[in-house]
């Protein structure tokens, strides 16, 4: 549950803070409030993910919650929390190094400029104060650049 929600571009601290009522599973979308640089912004959700949350938030709600993540011992979760459990599940997918919340976030981020969708529109989601600073998700490894270079400098006209 935890690494989808990442996979939205949230950031942990943003993650650990979510109320219950910040998500919208109507518009698939959650609520932002006071994340990085105490701003408020909202995110999509993956439509194929809103059942699986709606019912983790029932299930939350009926032990009293407050939070959208909170441990058995009534209290949320905690960034050094989060990271443990993407640790544990690293481990368990046999993976040589851990996979840290920013890595899910930059390589969504990374994901989307190379489908082709334009800055002006990922920049509300990320949180990124300017589309420039967007500039960093758009550098291709250099094996996908010699690729797309194969690709084309057959028809180099010289």
């Amino acid at each position: 549950m935890i690494k989808t929600l990442l996979y939205t571009g949230v950031r942990v601290s943003e993650l650990v803070n979510l109320h219950l009522d910040d998500v919208d599973y109507t518009s698939c979308q959650i609520r932002i409030n006071q994340g990085k640089g105490r701003k408020d912004r909202v995110v999509p959700f993956p439509e194929s993910f809103k059942e699986l949350l709606a019912m983790h938030a029932t299930e939350k709600r009926k032990d009293g919650a407050v939070y959208l993540f909170e441990s058995s011992w009534k209290k949320k979760y905690t960034d050094r929390g989060v990271r443990k459990i993407l640790a544990k599940y690293s481990e368990m997918a046999g993976l040589a190094q851990n996979i840290s919340p920013h890595k899910l976030r930059h390589f969504l981020l990374t994901w989307l400029k190379k489908q082709g969708i334009d800055d002006a529109l990922i920049q509300p989601y990320s949180g990124h104060e300017t589309r420039q600073s967007l500039e960093i998700y758009s550098k291709l490894a250099i094996t996908e650049a010699q690729k797309e270079y194969n690709e084309v400098i057959g028809q180099f006209p010289v």
